[in-house]
């Protein structure tokens, strides 16, 4: 009964980069290099077939779910500012602000061009969260690409580099309010405007002076973030509505600590270097609000298997491949816990690394 079961299960050899990864926008041929051959929990041709399959009305649940959420929030606090007293406004732009972090998450998946069935949906959707977001999806891309083909495994990947450190008791500092961040945003974006490009090494390697279409490409976004922008929050003050900038240009300027120790918690104080996906990312489990908040990113190493599955279905690929899973923390608190104390172990011990039990590890 066994080697039937197994007989069913897909290949890793016959798996096709249209099987686990998703396409990004065209621009001149990428460097070839060897891809690194990484373990995926393994799950039958029928199963991987089904959990590929989009839906549009499932994209549209998730994502127009998310930005009512967006504009309750927003929407409550610009109604305080004009009938409710100052004190309620300040705390419910507090609030707001929270929410508009977790953009970066959906404008993730629509990167991935894996939330609708129907393509353009995903990249009109793409392009309206990239915007809000002040994020670049040409940058993005061209990393993330990279960073799923090549996790951890330098200098291949340089979106996420070991060691990483968190200064776990000052990060309160900046992550409830960041007075800096509309200084910090704009000095950087108005740089891109007039035409620089990130000087960092990492950026520099995906946009070289030979791939000139796709640094006009960037270039051409950053200015109409900027316009856009500046637009937006210049009419807005021209009619008296100086709430708008604060829940709608610069909501980003508190409330980070949330969305941080979710995203932070993907790969943070497991193993580079390591071609199984169970040892360098994390799964976590969530309540369903902030799974939904989270665009289920909480299932960390099942998007890294296998990253053409939409989100909205990475809990049923869990499901299947969960006897083969190391120990998935239950909470931010048990999380965060367990990154305190490997980092605390990195501290004393510089060449510690931490190794995930893996279910039945001696068969593989």
């Amino acid at each position: 009964m066994a080697t039937s079961i197994q007989s069913d299960r897909v290949a890793q050899d016959t798996l096709t980069d249209q099987d686990v990864l998703t396409e990004g926008p065209k621009y001149n041929e990428p460097t070839r290099k060897k891809r690194v051959k990484f373990y995926r929990s393994p799950v039958t041709r029928e199963e991987l077939a089904q959990l590929n399959k989009r839906s549009d009305f499932l994209g549209f649940v998730q994502t127009l779910g998310f930005l009512a959420v967006l504009a309750i929030a927003a929407g409550t606090a610009i109604y305080s500012s004009i009938h409710w007293p100052w004190y309620v406004t300040v705390l419910l732009v507090f609030v707001n602000s929270h929410f508009w972090h977790f953009l970066v998450n959906g404008f993730h998946e629509l990167v991935h061009d894996s939330v609708f069935r129907t393509r353009w949906l995903n990249r009109f959707f793409l392009y309206i969260y990239t915007f809000l977001a002040w994020h670049n999806h040409h940058h993005f891309w061209a990393s993330h690409t990279e960073h799923h083909k090549y996790t951890l495994h330098s200098p291949d990947d340089m979106e996420v580099v070991f060691p990483q450190t968190f200064d776990l008791k000052n990060f309160w500092k900046w992550s409830i309010i960041n007075y800096r961040y509309p200084y910090d945003l704009f000095k950087g974006k108005f740089k891109s405007f007039i035409g620089h490009m990130p000087e960092d090494p990492w950026s520099r390697s995906l946009f070289p002076e030979s791939d000139p279409a796709r640094r006009r490409a960037y270039t051409r976004w950053e200015r109409i973030l900027l316009i856009g922008h500046l637009a937006i929050a210049g009419l807005s003050l021209a009619f008296g509505y100086w709430i708008v900038p604060l829940v709608i240009t610069f909501p980003k300027m508190s409330g980070a600590w949330l969305q941080w120790l979710c995203n932070q918690a993907q790969h943070a104080g497991l193993q580079d270097r390591v071609t199984d996906y169970r040892l360098c990312c994390r799964t976590i489990y969530l309540n369903p609000i902030l799974e939904f908040l989270y665009w289920y990113m909480n299932y960390h190493t099942e998007h890294h298997m296998y990253a053409a599955v939409p989100c909205y279905k990475l809990g049923q690929l869990h499901r299947l491949i969960k006897h083969e899973m190391p120990h998935c923390p239950k909470g931010l608190r048990e999380t965060w816990t367990q990154i305190a104390e490997i980092q605390e172990r990195q501290e004393r011990e510089p060449d510690y690394q931490y190794v995930a039990e893996l279910p039945g590890a001696e068969r593989y």
